[in-house]
């Protein structure tokens, strides 16, 4: 069974919405608080999306600080950022880029069609700082068909495989379950699964 930690801080909205999509795919999941350093064994660590600090003075420059993400282990666990947590993955320096103020200026909330390897997926997004910019050596494992929010290359998703680090704007976690009408999340998460 795969064991997952879920990153909470203050401001973090959808820590509940990962964690029953990671039960009902039939993983084991808990919570890690933002003040606690992460001591224990995880096959993956996710930090999901919301607003950390209330996105005060940028999206996850706050929560970088947090023993948390300090004691995140690197190259050991998979590493997981979901929106908010690929910006505080980036601000922290674990991931190359950054992720600004979407191209209109607005927080854009919809599904949007993405492009996973050679797969046509519909996931959910919301964000107002989803515009990428700054790719290093990762590899690009998601892509918007249209681009939504002006990433660099249409780019919504990284993945470091070499510290083992995963960073995209969509939330796969919206889009399990049946009642929603979206379930291609699933595929997400059984790429995860995969890479663990």
């Amino acid at each position: 069974m795969v064991k997952a930690g879920i990153i909470t801080f203050l401001g973090t909205n959808c820590e509940y919405d990962t964690k029953r999509a990671l039960e009902f795919l039939g993983w084991e999941a808990e919570f890690i608080w933002q003040n606690d350093k992460i001591t224990k064994n995880y096959d993956v660590i996710f930090l999901p999306g919301g607003f950390s600090y209330g996105d005060y003075i940028s999206s996850g420059r706050l929560a970088k600080l947090t023993p948390a993400v300090k004691s995140l282990p690197v190259g050991k666990s998979l590493i997981v950022g979901i929106c908010n947590g690929f910006q505080i993955l980036c601000e922290a320096g674990l991931l190359s880029g950054a992720l600004t103020h979407n191209e209109n200026l607005r927080f854009i909330s919809k599904v949007c069609e993405l492009e996973f390897f050679n797969e046509r997926l519909n996931i959910p997004i919301a964000h107002h700082q989803g515009n990428y910019t700054g790719l290093g050596s990762e590899e690009v494992i998601l892509k918007y068909t249209h681009n939504e929010n002006g990433s660099d290359d249409n780019i919504a998703g990284i993945y470091d495989r070499k510290n083992r680090i995963i960073g995209m704007m969509p939330h796969p976690e919206r889009a399990v379950f049946d009642e929603l009408g979206l379930t291609d999340g699933r595929k997400i998460f059984e790429f995860i699964k995969n890479e663990i």
